[in-house]
């Protein structure tokens, strides 16, 4: 166990942070000793010392700097993305966009602030500035975005951590969750009568785990309460390919959705058997040309770099058979444990890889080979290697959504159970429960993740969204 010992409350999340960031594998706990005589102290696993004196005095950032290049100088390593311990390094980017700063003015700024490759700064400015394109066409005052949640799928894959149980678990109450769900749809659709909806975005957990009727009754009462007047984007997860059927994909094709989701993760059977999806590569195929004989034509695809016993050849063979199926867009996530996920809870939980770096390189390579460009970018806390979630996509088929929910400047209201709706003020208001008076202008209400819970207490749920809801 690692004890990182911190003079300030204030140090220990980056320095917890920035010390996992190059010890992954590594037990460590932080804690605050106001005495002690030095910034950060910690005891390493090679049994060297760590310590920043407190002898100058230094700014956070400055600290942080110190700390990274005291663990760089240790292990002979260094971090893509520097002392960023954030999830939203092109929030940084498009901030600095929008007050005018150039291209060789933020990557000299950014890599000096942040300590982060060229490579890694390059990438979250090009990300902004084609965020900032098609984030340009949006109402930001008056419009807003739709998720509903639904908390179902086939089978729990041991590394999720989403708010989401087995369908076989869950039969029973589909029905009534449905009824929870419609609504509250209900209550935000009238509402929001006023308002401009630019998005709505139907996730989970796995949409088509519904029944074909079901999925039926869930965008009918979306159809009924919500104009399409100002609608630019419709999305849904079918997700895994064992809940996709002709049947499903056809009412979802009749309501006139713009864009699907069918994600793989890999196409190596040996690990979809592994991670606990019980469907085939075969299946992918079928329900992948399926959807394009519907006429689907914006298809997403999601894969993860550093899944359990994979290589970088297998990375490769994935990528090739991805290749082949040319989908519209590609979203590849660095695997991200957390601990609410069975891996997290078990000695099942991976080490990462020697070979994630090329895997990630290696899909970029292939995506740009496809066409496809990186738009929308996310990191995660214990990602695989310190790496980054990255979306691709074609010149026209970029999801809006994603970056609305990556940039936080638009208000999206969630529906469902573990929903968490975010609203973006005008004017800021005072954080409860801060002692330095600071403020903020976005609400963050947390819809309860139990789906029992939801169904019990969906009268709360709406109240709640009564208190801030286009106040």
């Amino acid at each position: 166990m690692m004890e990182i010992i911190c003079c300030n409350e204030s140090y220990t999340y980056n320095a917890y942070h920035i010390m996992k960031a190059f010890y992954p594998a590594g037990n460590m706990v932080a804690r605050v000793d106001e005495k002690a005589s030095n910034y950060v102290e910690a005891v390493l696993p090679n049994g060297s010392r760590l310590a920043i004196s407190r002898e100058k005095e230094l700014t956070k950032k400055e600290l942080d700097r110190a700390l990274y290049r005291k663990l760089k100088e240790i292990t002979g390593r260094s971090l893509a993305w520097g002392v960023l311990t954030g999830v939203r390094p092109t929030k940084i980017a498009m901030k600095k966009l929008e007050e005018g700063m150039d291209k060789g003015a933020f990557v000299q700024w950014f890599q000096k602030e942040n300590l982060a490759s060229e490579e890694k700064t390059i990438l979250a400015w090009e990300i902004a500035n084609r965020e900032k394109e098609l984030l340009d066409r949006l109402d930001y005052e008056n419009g807003y975005s739709l998720y509903v949640g639904i908390p179902f799928c086939p089978s729990v894959c041991s590394y999720c951590s989403f708010s989401s149980g087995a369908l076989f678990d869950w039969k029973d109450s589909v029905e009534a969750y449905l009824d929870a769900l419609c609504k509250e749809l209900a209550y935000i659709g009238k509402v929001s009568v006023e308002k401009k909806l630019n998005t709505i975005y139907i996730g989970g957990g796995t949409p088509t785990t519904l029944t074909a009727g079901q999925l039926k009754r869930l965008l009918d009462c979306i159809d009924t309460y919500f104009s399409r007047e100002h609608l630019l984007e419709y999305t849904v997860e079918a997700g895994r390919p064992d809940s996709i059927t002709p049947e499903k994909l056809q009412v979802i094709a009749e309501h006139g959705i713009s864009r699907i989701s069918i994600n793989p993760q890999t196409m190596q059977q040996k690990t979809l058997d592994l991670i606990g999806r019980k469907h085939t590569v075969s299946q992918i195929r079928d329900a992948y040309h399926t959807a394009r004989s519907l006429g689907f034509d914006n298809i997403n695809m999601d894969l993860i770099a550093g899944l359990p016993g994979e290589t970088l050849a297998d990375m490769e063979d994935t990528l090739s058979q991805i290749k082949e199926l040319e989908p519209d867009s590609l979203t590849v996530h660095s695997l991200a444990i957390k601990r609410a996920a069975k891996m997290g809870r078990s000695d099942e939980k991976p080490s990462v890889g020697p070979d994630t770096k090329e895997m990630v390189d290696e899909a970029r390579r292939v995506a740009k080979e496809m066409g496809l460009l990186p738009y929308y970018l996310y990191r995660q806390k214990n990602i695989a290697g310190n790496f980054e979630n990255v979306g691709y996509a074609k010149v026209d088929k970029a999801g809006i959504y994603n970056i609305l929910i990556m940039e936080e400047k638009q208000s999206i209201i969630a529906a469902g159970a573990g929903a968490s709706t975010k609203i973006v003020l005008k004017n800021p208001v005072p954080v409860q429960g801060s002692k330095k008076k600071k403020e903020t202008n976005l609400i963050r209400l947390e819809n309860v993740k139990a789906i029992d819970a939801y169904i019990q207490r969906i009268d709360e749920m709406i109240e709640r969204k009564g208190e801030w809801l286009w106040h």
